[in-house]
């Protein structure tokens, strides 16, 4: 589970100077299981890095495919995919599947690793009284974050590929996300870090917002009381649960939440990185 599959699909970069800006795209896929329409808008957006979460290798569900494979070989870009659970009803003894994040990236990408939070729900584990059948999502593994190095023209750019836990309370997914703020400070300031992911949780509430300010980290999309999830039925609305936040010196900015694109159970958010 802690091995992180790669691939390199991206042509070699002829840039000497790292470009004026980036434009980063984060996105919950559902699994991936639109994968024609997720493609197609990944395209339009003309991303230099992607983060998504929800992304199944191997999966029955989405046709035993590699969809960070998939996708990155489509755009030309490279990837590093995290397992976070293996699907124990999605695949086999012999043929595995798994869920978990994927960072892609026009540029190399360095160092892969994986943070497997400390603390789990454990709502996931097989229990022997659950058959092993759909809808019963039975798995192993736990939450993580996917941290990536990317070379940039010879500029480090730091990402952490967030999917908090969905099963438990605020402070379980709190104290996740505060093992990714304590892993970042371990970079030095002029380093350019990004956070973004599914959180699960609003986090411009006064706790949240209060630790990643404290860490140095800044709302890259700012599109207050925006859902990043659709409506379910007349009395649930949206919720705001996925974030991005950038550190260092550099700006975000046209952030934006492409509520239009109808993909997946999440919209994309997206932003210009300066700097």
């Amino acid at each position: 589970m802690q091995e992180i599959l790669t691939g390199k699909f991206a042509p070699l970069p002829l840039m000497l100077w790292p470009p004026k800006s980036l434009r980063i795209v984060d996105w919950n896929i559902e699994r991936g299981q639109q994968l024609q329409g997720i493609t197609d808008f990944v395209a339009s957006a003309n991303a230099d890095i992607l983060i998504l979460q929800e992304v199944d290798v191997n999966a029955r569900r989405t046709h035993r495919l590699n969809i960070a494979e998939e996708i990155a070989r489509k755009l030309g870009m490279n990837y590093a995919f995290g397992r976070e659970f293996e699907e124990l009803v999605q695949g086999s003894k012999n043929s595995p599947a798994y869920h978990g994040q994927a960072t892609l990236s026009k540029w190399p990408i360095l160092n892969p690793r994986l943070i497997r939070f400390s603390k789990q729900s454990n709502f996931w584990q097989p229990h022997w009284f659950l058959p092993k059948v759909e809808p019963f999502q039975e798995r192993l593994g736990g939450r993580i974050a996917l941290v990536a190095e990317i070379n940039v023209a010879g500029r480090k750019l730091v990402t952490y590929n967030l999917h908090l836990e969905s099963r438990g309370t605020d402070a379980l997914r709190i104290s996740q996300l505060g093992e990714v703020l304590s892993d970042a400070a371990g970079y030095e300031a002029e380093c350019p870090v990004i956070v973004a992911g599914d959180l699960n949780l609003d986090a411009s509430r006064k706790a949240v917002a209060f630790a990643v300010a404290k860490a140095g980290f800044q709302d890259a999309v700012t599109a207050p009381h925006t859902p990043t999830t659709p409506a379910h039925g007349l009395f649930e609305g949206g919720r705001q649960i996925d974030w991005a936040f950038v550190r260092g010196p550099v700006r975000a900015c046209t952030g934006q939440v492409h509520r239009r694109v109808k993909a997946s159970d999440h919209y994309p958010i997206s932003f210009m990185l300066t700097g």
